[in-house]
C-alpha cells in the first residue's frame, strides 16, 4: 500500500529565508504521526504544501499516492484543520457542518457527506450541543467542531495543524484521547505540534523540525535513546560516592533536584545490578535504583538547540 504522505526534497523559500529546506519525509498509512517543532520551524508551511495552498520551490510532495501539483490536489480524500476554524457563528454547530457539507458540484458526494453530519457530531462528542448556536461554543467545542468539519467527509487522511491550540488541559486531553481512538480506528493522522507531551503521550512516530529541515525522525520511544543512567536514593551520599567508583560509573548530578540522598550515576557498559551490589556491600542503604531516560522534551532542546538557521 502506498504511503499516505510523501515528501521529497521539498523545499519553500521566501526570498533567503528557507522556510522548508529539502524535506524528505514519508508517513505510512494507519499512523498517528506527529510533526514536532518550535514555531516558526516549518511546520505550517509543509502542511500548506502538503494540501496544494502554497507551492514549493523546489521538490514534491504526494498525498495518498497522487502529487499535489497546481490545480491539482487529491484533496477528495483528506480532511485538513488548518490553524483555527472559522464559522459562522449564529449557526448552530450542525447547520455549519450541512452547508459545509454542500460544498462542491458532486451531488452524490454532496448527499454522502450530509448523511455523515450527525454520525460526525456523535464522533467528536457534540451530539448534546449541536443545536447550539457556535457563538455559545467553548474553544474546546469549537476545535471539536473543527474536526467534524475535517470529519464529515470520511476522510484516509487527516491533517490537523495545532488541533489544541488555545485548550485548557481537560481540553486537550480530550482531543488527544479523540485523535487516537480515530487512529486506532484506522485513519492516518497527521498532526503537527510544539507540545511534546501531547505528541509524546498520542503519536506512533515524530519528526523533529529545526528552521526548515528535518533533524530526527521515529518512535518517541526510540529518539529518548536507552537508559544509560540510574537514579539512587541512598542513606548517605558521601560513602555511596566512594562505593561507585568502579571502572564505567560516573557521578552524574546530584539526582536532578529529587531531594537529599539522591544521586545520579552514568553507566558505560555495566550492569544497574552491579553498581547497586557495590553499594550495599559498603554499607549503603539503597531505598530506590531507577533508570533514567531522557524525556523527549530534552532530545528536542539538544537537537533544536543544535541547528543553525539556513541562509
Amino acid at each position: 500500500m502506498t504511503p499516505a504522505l510523501v515528501s521529497r526534497g521539498l523545499s519553500k523559500r521566501y526570498g533567503d529565508l528557507a522556510a522548508v529546506d529539502a524535506l524528505d519525509l514519508t508517513v505510512e498509512r494507519g499512523e498517528l504521526f506527529g510533526f514536532l517543532g518550535p514555531n516558526g520551524a516549518g511546520k505550517t508551511t509543509t502542511i500548506r504544501m502538503a494540501l496544494g495552498l502554497v507551492f514549493p520551490t523546489g521538490g514534491e510532495v504526494e498525498v495518498l499516492g497522487e502529487p499535489v501539483v497546481r490545480d491539482r490536489a487529491p484533496l477528495a480524500r483528506v480532511g485538513a484543520l488548518v490553524e483555527e476554524p472559522a464559522f459562522w457563528k449564529f449557526l448552530s454547530g450542525r447547520r455549519n457542518l450541512e452547508y459545509m457539507a454542500r460544498a462542491g458540484r458532486d451531488r452524490a458526494e454532496i448527499r454522502r457527506r450530509l448523511d455523515r453530519v450527525d454520525e460526525t457530531l456523535e464522533i467528536v462528542g457534540l451530539t448534546a450541543a449541536a443545536d447550539k448556536r457556535v457563538k455559545a461554543y467553548s474553544q474546546g467545542m469549537r476545535q471539536r467542531l473543527g474536526l467534524a468539519q475535517a470529519l464529515v467527509g470520511a476522510p484516509d487522511l487527516l491533517v490537523l495543524d495545532e488541533p489544541t491550540n488555545g485548550l485548557d488541559p481537560t481540553g486537550m486531553r480530550e482531543m488527544r484521547l479523540l485523535l487516537r481512538r480515530l487512529a486506532d480506528e484506522g485513519i492516518t493522522i497527521f498532526v503537527s505540534s510544539h507540545l511534546l507531551s501531547e505528541v509524546e503521550a498520542m503519536c506512533d512516530r515524530v519528526g523533529v523540525m529545526a528552521s526548515g529541515r528535518l533533524v530526527a525522525e521515529g518512535p518517541p520511544g526510540s529518539l529518548r535513546g536507552a537508559a544509560d543512567r540510574v537514579r539512587v536514593q541512598v542513606d548517605d551520599v558521601a560513602r555511596a560516592r566512594a562505593a561507585a567508583s568502579l571502572p564505567g560509573v560516573t557521578t552524574d548530578g546530584d539526582g536532578a533536584g529529587e531531594g537529599p540522598g539522591a544521586l545520579m550515576f552514568a553507566l558505560d557498559g555495566v550492569d544497574p545490578a552491579d553498581l547497586n551490589a557495590a553499594l550495599v556491600a559498603a554499607g549503603v542503604r539503597v531505598a530506590a535504583l531507577e533508570p533514567h531516560r531522557d524525556t523527549l522534551e530534552d532530545v528536542f532542546l539538544h537537537l533544536v538547540e543544535g541547528v543553525d538557521v539556513p541562509r
